[in-house]
């Protein structure tokens, strides 16, 4: 069973992108920076505890699991459709010509669009657009010798940088799939075009 291309120019593209470009920007610079956080993540009093109480108020997710999430999550709709398409034998040729298939590849481009955009909104509520070097932790569940513990976040300025790469690549990717389904409606225009008989 051979694996189908994405039937347009940019779709191609936007694997391309996709797979190679974020995963290796994730997966190699992302646990450069944010690979022993929580080790040097400290507050004071400098206690293990309180680092650690400390440290999962600060981070309720990491952000590494965060994008694993997200670029898994987006997979799933182009995954689908790649795998209805082996099964129904349904080459890019098909995508263009047929209007049902055309149809379920531009909803499935467009669900990916969505999940985009939720991922940004998401990354925007846990992360915010910058990381403060420092870090005011509400401790009142320590007991009532502490209430605001002051903690020193590591490599801040790093991962400032870091997180407005993955907002660019998901504004990037998202303006790609918007410009797929741009390129699939063009060249479904032309095929009709071509279709129509001259008289």
């Amino acid at each position: 069973m051979s694996v189908m291309k994405p039937p347009t120019v940019i779709g191609q593209f936007h694997t391309l992108f996709f797979g190679s470009v974020r995963m290796f920007f994730l997966g190699v610079l992302g646990f450069a920076v944010y690979g022993n956080e929580a080790l040097h993540f400290s507050c004071d009093p400098d206690k293990r505890e309180i680092n650690l109480i400390c440290y999962n108020q600060f981070r309720p997710i990491t952000p590494q699991v965060f994008w694993a999430l997200q670029l898994v999550i987006v997979l799933v709709p182009g995954a689908i459709f790649h795998l209805y398409a082996a099964c129904k034998s349904i080459n890019q040729e098909c995508i263009l010509q047929k209007p049902i298939y055309t149809v379920i590849y531009i909803l499935s481009v467009l669900l990916r669009i969505s999940l985009e955009a939720v991922a940004f909104w998401l990354q925007i509520h846990l992360f915010g657009f910058q990381v403060k070097p420092l870090y005011l932790c509400d401790a009142v569940s320590l007991g009532k010798k502490f209430t605001t513990i002051k903690c020193m976040v590591p490599e801040h300025f790093e991962k400032t940088i870091f997180l407005i790469a993955m907002y660019t690549f998901t504004v990037i990717t998202i303006v790609l799939c918007v410009a797929e389904i741009f390129e699939i409606i063009f060249r479904r225009l032309c095929v009709l075009i071509r279709q129509r008989p001259k008289g």
